[in-house]
């Protein structure tokens, strides 16, 4: 890099946050959908809630591989380095349906 009018920074997928609005309409619908699912339900259950509803997006269409890019970048700051981890695998076999 010669100057600051020529930087350009490098593209990092992981650090992505969505531009597109109906990128984040879809993650926002995902997650109502979601949490109106969890109301008295146990970890287990709440994450058994989570993946069957995940599955069936993906099956009928609904879920996009960028929604569940997007809900992950929703949830992963709200809970712990374990749980995380745990989300980020169940993201990823998520995507492989």
């Amino acid at each position: 890099m010669k100057d600051f009018k020529n930087y350009t920074p490098e593209n990092n997928d992981k650090d992505k946050i969505p531009q597109n609005v109906n990128d984040i309409n879809s993650a926002v619908e995902f997650a109502k959908s979601i949490s109106q699912s969890m109301n008295g339900k146990s970890e287990g259950q709440l994450l058994r809630s989570i993946i069957a509803e995940a599955e069936r997006g993906k099956r009928e269409g609904r879920l996009t591989n960028a929604d569940l890019d997007n809900f992950y970048n929703m949830v992963a700051p709200t809970v712990d380095g374990f749980k995380r981890k745990k989300l980020k695998e169940v993201i990823s076999k998520l995507k492989e349906i």
